[in-house]
């Protein structure tokens, strides 16, 4: 029963009056520092910020109670967005993301194959705005490094264009 209320509360959307990105809470961790006087509990929030159009970031709000370290979490989400490409439903290629000893390789799927990932990388990938992809967890499943490699493996994408931009030469050229 625990378990499901734990699943419940981590993968809902929050919606705070700002429209724009929807919120995924991925994990809370309870931190305790013994002091002479006996215990202090502090939490850290771990959460996912996205528009489902491409921009997506995460960010860890610590704090001694729950909802301000989600706030915090939140402000710095939406401080560090980034954009990812995509291409119909997917994104253009492959890409392994790498972050302390977490590895997520992110893997283009056909129209119609949903997101296939773990729970910390499926929160990421989806309000990215990503329908069908593949993916891989390898290492860890640490939230917070899972979380981060898979945002460095968004990072490393890039559209045609960006690429033929980059080289100086057309999309057909790139394309074949």
């Amino acid at each position: 029963m625990q378990r499901r209320d734990r699943d419940n509360r981590d993968r809902r959307d929050r919606g705070d009056g700002d429209n724009e990105f929807q919120e995924k809470l991925v994990s809370v961790n309870r931190v305790v520092k013994v002091v002479k006087g006996g215990r202090n509990f502090r939490f850290a929030a771990l959460v996912v910020v996205g528009d489902g159009k491409g921009r997506v970031g995460a960010g860890i709000g610590k704090a001694v109670e729950i909802p301000e370290a989600i706030r915090k979490g939140v402000e710095k989400a939406k401080k560090s967005l980034i954009t990812v490409p995509i291409v119909g439903t997917t994104i253009p290629h492959q890409a392994t993301g790498y972050f302390g000893t977490g590895k997520v390789v992110l893997l283009p799927a056909e129209e119609g194959s949903g997101v296939i990932a773990g729970g910390a990388a499926r929160a990421v990938l989806e309000l990215a705005g990503v329908r069908d992809i593949r993916t891989k967890s390898f290492g860890t499943n640490n939230p917070i490094n899972t979380v981060k490699a898979t945002l460095e493996g968004l990072r490393l994408l890039r559209s045609a264009e960006q690429v033929a931009r980059m080289r100086g030469k057309t999309v057909e050229e790139i394309l074949g």
